[in-house]
């Protein structure tokens, strides 16, 4: 089975999160910062800071985990990121780093 990814993407002001799955995650964000479908919710409101992510061996438990997180509070969310990235800066380059 294909690995997977869950991320957490918000905008320059940190006001709106967004929550994904992904096999591809290096591909993925870069088609939420181009903005390859315009009138999709990340594109309409400018999410295109990767805040947070994980690693999983199987999409399974990604997708799992993504249910896990899109049923918690926003507090929840906002908890898991400063764990890991308390000044909320971009990760994609660490993902680039990591992954390519």
């Amino acid at each position: 089975m294909k690995p997977g990814f869950i991320y957490i993407l918000t905008n320059k002001n940190t006001t709106t999160l967004y929550v994904g799955v992904t096999n591809n995650i290096i591909t993925r964000i870069q088609q939420h910062k181009d903005k390859i479908n315009p009138k999709s919710f990340t594109a309409r409101y400018n999410l295109h800071k990767l805040v947070y992510y994980e690693a999983f061996q199987e999409i399974g438990d990604a997708i799992a985990r993504e249910k896990q997180l899109k049923g918690g509070n926003r507090a929840k969310k906002i908890a898991l990121i400063e764990s890991i990235n308390p000044n909320w800066k971009d990760l994609f380059g660490v993902v680039q780093e990591e992954f390519e």
